[in-house]
């Protein structure tokens, strides 16, 4: 098995979360690969910039999740394990990247957020990551 270790953000705009859709018309947080020689919190801070456009600052650690998949072009199962950092952007424009795949995004309010959240374990990362969110930015 492959293990891609990989980092993202869940960024907050005022009381709204980013999420992006991707090519499979899942709705994700922005995440991605982090080489040798990276250190994860700025792959995170890239990545949200690269695959929404948008300029965001790590104000906490959020935790850690990880799953497994069949990658059909590598013929072999891979698991991300990923660490999320609680990011804040004074910003609510975006662009995702559509040559990522990204066909739609944007900011949504907590509570729509967690109803377009694809996956359970992110839902649960949210809800915790919002609850920290509150608690550092009054």
């Amino acid at each position: 098995m492959l293990v891609r270790n990989c980092s993202g953000g869940v960024v907050f705009s005022g009381e709204q979360v980013l999420l992006l859709m991707n090519d499979k018309h899942e709705w994700v947080f922005p995440k991605g690969v982090i080489r040798s020689g990276d250190f994860p919190d700025e792959v995170a801070v890239r990545r949200v910039q690269f695959e929404a456009g948008v300029k965001a600052r790590i104000i906490s650690a959020a935790g850690r999740t990880n799953y497994e998949f069949y990658s059909i072009s590598r013929q072999r199962p891979v698991c991300n394990k990923i660490v999320w950092y609680i990011m804040t952007t004074e910003q609510d424009a975006f662009e995702p990247n559509e040559a990522l795949g990204f066909k739609e995004g944007g900011f949504f309010p907590v509570e729509k957020a967690m109803e377009l959240v694809t996956y359970s374990q992110d839902k649960s990362l949210l809800m915790l990551s919002y609850q920290k969110y509150k608690e550092l930015v009054p």
